[in-house]
């Protein structure tokens, strides 16, 4: 009996996409390990980030900016509210429309959260020059532009 040809040579180890997914998932567990003593979470990070780029954000804003689900970004933001990490207000032009703000104890925790962010970043490029670093990153934004929406 004669052996089946696989079509393609795809591994596991060979996918940039699983590399990239378990990068990922390494990378949001030192993550968590290192801001859960801030009572942060990696699903509220990048929320946080976004906001202390530029506070006043509509959800909708935040949707695309972050690249989530409408209903994902509503569940977080309602977590963040109740975590006292945020406030909605009415915005200026439509007030069927709210705003998201941080809170004191949010801004509080800016230098905090970014350190040990910095410092997550820092142990997985170990080894790698500044040259390799930046490399790392633009060819990264280059895959994410391949494979957003335009």
């Amino acid at each position: 009996m004669a052996e089946i040809q696989k079509e393609t040579d795809f591994t596991r180890t060979g996918s940039e996409g699983y590399q990239v997914n378990l990068m990922a998932r390494l990378f949001a567990r030192a993550l968590q390990a290192q801001i859960k003593p801030l009572g942060l979470s990696t699903g509220t990070f990048p929320v946080l980030l976004a906001l202390w780029e530029r506070e006043g954000q509509t959800q909708r804003e935040l949707v695309t900016e972050l690249g989530v689900e409408q209903a994902t970004m509503a569940n977080t933001l309602s977590r963040m509210e109740r975590d006292g990490l945020i406030t909605r207000r009415a915005h200026e032009a439509d007030a069927r429309v709210q705003t998201v703000w941080l809170t004191e104890r949010a801004k509080g925790l800016e230098q905090a959260a970014t350190t040990a962010a910095g410092e997550v970043n820092d142990r997985a490029m170990a080894g790698l020059t500044e040259q390799e670093r930046q490399t790392f990153a633009a060819l990264l934004s280059r895959v994410i532009g391949n494979l957003s929406d335009h």
